[in-house]
């Protein structure tokens, strides 16, 4: 019997992906097969055992095509989308992964990063490692999306203008102050300074000094022109570290090489660019 419900759960996924789907949900398969859940999670761990399905959370499930079976899971951009709707959760690509489809193409990306307000762990699906990171506003920047075709239909991923900020927003997702002011190069040039300036609002004042003066280190200081006036109408801001891993051990702090009076911002090392 565990047999006839793996073939049935098997020819169930083969029909799915001829119709060019991937996803489906524990009910779905259990009404189309008329078996109760039992029966279904028996049959679905034998095939995840045989890496044709995947299971990233509790009820979803992904089919591995058959040209990804050595990676053991289409790409992530494959199921997304449903994967956040399943989570019932608003969510965006970002911070590398979203840089890297701007074209900021230094490194390779081995993250597929999203920004979601519902806290959830990291998945390992196959080869691919999905990383997310918490905003609790998100309606506060939804002007900063955009909507981006896939090979299964579409996605939300940050505009460069968002992307920029989120990187200084996030510097444990983001590789250094060194790997940002390097994708910051690539990236400053596709930048709305409009878009630029209104999003700024929606963050914390240091991710803005901080971006501010990347962007004028990198010479792309005329895209953060708007976002200095938008900033210094509330005030003049408080001196912040570049680099706040610089000052963290008071034993290895080394002197200011500069005070950046436009942005207030204490640079103790130039950013490194590689190039």
């Amino acid at each position: 019997m565990v047999y006839d419900q793996r073939s049935a759960l098997s020819c169930f996924i083969s029909d799915l992906l001829s119709k060019g789907r991937t996803v489906f949900v524990a009910g779905e398969a259990e009404e189309s097969l008329g078996i109760n859940r039992g029966a279904f999670l028996d049959a679905a761990e034998r095939l995840q055992k045989r890496k044709l399905l995947l299971s990233p959370r509790r009820g979803f499930y992904v089919a591995v095509p058959p040209q990804f079976a050595t990676w053991g899971s289409p790409p992530p951009s494959w199921y997304i989308n449903d994967l956040m709707r399943h989570e019932d959760a608003p969510y965006y690509v970002a911070l590398l992964k979203a840089a890297a489809m701007h074209g900021a193409t230094h490194q390779a990306v081995m993250e597929f990063q999203v920004i979601t307000d519902k806290r959830i762990p990291k998945i390992r699906a196959g080869r691919n490692n999905i990383h997310f990171y918490y905003r609790k506003d998100m309606s506060a920047i939804s002007q900063g999306l955009e909507k981006r075709k896939t090979d299964t239909g579409s996605m939300h991923i940050s505009t460069p203008a968002l992307t920029a900020l989120d990187l200084l927003r996030y510097p444990q997702a983001s590789a250094g102050i060194d790997h940002i002011a390097t994708i910051l190069f690539d990236l400053g040039h596709e930048i709305n300074p409009k878009s630029l300036a209104m999003l700024s609002t929606r963050f914390e004042r240091p991710v803005v000094q901080r971006l501010g003066y990347l962007l004028d280190y990198l010479g792309h200081g005329s895209y953060a022109d708007r976002m200095h006036v938008v900033s210094r109408k509330q005030g003049v801001p408080p001196w912040i570290e570049l680099d706040r891993n610089q000052v963290r051990d008071c034993d290895f702090m080394v002197e200011p090489i500069l005070r950046d009076q436009r942005w207030r911002v204490v640079i103790r090392r130039m950013p490194e660019i590689d190039e």
